[in-house]
């Protein structure tokens, strides 16, 4: 099946900018790297929201190999953020970033926040890759911690995307779509459910937006040119979530 195809990023003549977004666990950089990369090109992001980034040992080495390898080059995150990376398209220009390392509860995995502020088209955007936790107690305190930071980043619209490690209906899903768009559910396109690729079941990874940005379609890039299952399968044990969004000219 071939997709409709969404719109290409670009400037409108109205000054608003057409963005498109890849939320994507990587899974370390452990399966097929190579099939990766040709996902992500496909996708032709202008912002790159990746969970699980290489954490340990040359990890630098194989963040920069994947933005290289994608036409893309690192924006911040990665093992200073316990995993969150965030890449970008030479379209952004980068105001400030800030890798957030969060509470560590004893005997879970560190949690963080990797972020940005960003400018497209004169529009500055904030940023913020997350990875929510497993364990239900901690996945809701990081949920009102992730509101927080992006309150806190003073720009008017913003950008969230990750590994909510919960479904719509969950407690945390349900918290952060009501304060922000869950892409999907207001314009959805492509596939639904991110995880696992072979038998995807579950919807576990989101595009989240805030107020003010309009959602042009959403979801798993599943039948988009270039991109394939062979790919899907062998690149991570999650789909990715391709949006592209629209976001209002800056006013006079």
């Amino acid at each position: 099946m071939v997709l409709t195809p969404l719109p290409d990023s670009r400037t409108e003549p109205d000054g608003s900018a057409v963005i498109r977004v890849l939320s994507y666990n990587v899974r370390s950089m452990r399966d097929d790297r190579e099939a990766l990369a040709r996902v992500i090109r496909a996708c032709a992001p202008d912002l790159v929201f990746i969970q699980e980034a290489p954490r340990f040992f040359r990890w630098r080495k194989r963040a920069a190999w994947l933005a290289a390898r994608t036409d893309l080059v690192l924006l911040c995150g990665g093992a200073t953020a316990a995993g969150p990376l965030l890449l970008c398209s030479l379209r952004a220009t980068v105001e400030r970033t800030q890798d957030v390392l969060l509470p560590l509860t004893p005997g879970l995995h560190r949690r963080g926040f990797a972020t940005s502020v960003v400018r497209i088209a004169g529009i500055r955007i904030g940023l913020l890759s997350f990875h929510l936790s497993l364990q239900r107690d901690e996945r809701l305190a990081q949920t009102e911690l992730l509101l927080e930071r992006l309150d806190a980043m003073g720009v008017e619209h913003a950008v969230a995307a990750g590994d909510l490690n919960d479904v719509p209906t969950g407690a945390a899903f349900r918290r952060l779509a009501g304060r922000l768009q869950d892409c999907w559910a207001v314009r959805p396109w492509g596939g639904e459910n991110t995880y696992a690729p072979d038998h995807p079941r579950r919807r576990i990874d989101a595009v989240l937006a805030t107020d003010g940005i309009e959602v042009l379609g959403c979801g798993v890039p599943a039948g988009l040119p270039g991109v394939t299952d062979a790919d899907l399968r062998a690149a991570t044990d999650h789909l990715p979530v391709l949006a592209v969004l629209r976001v209002p000219a800056v006013r006079p």
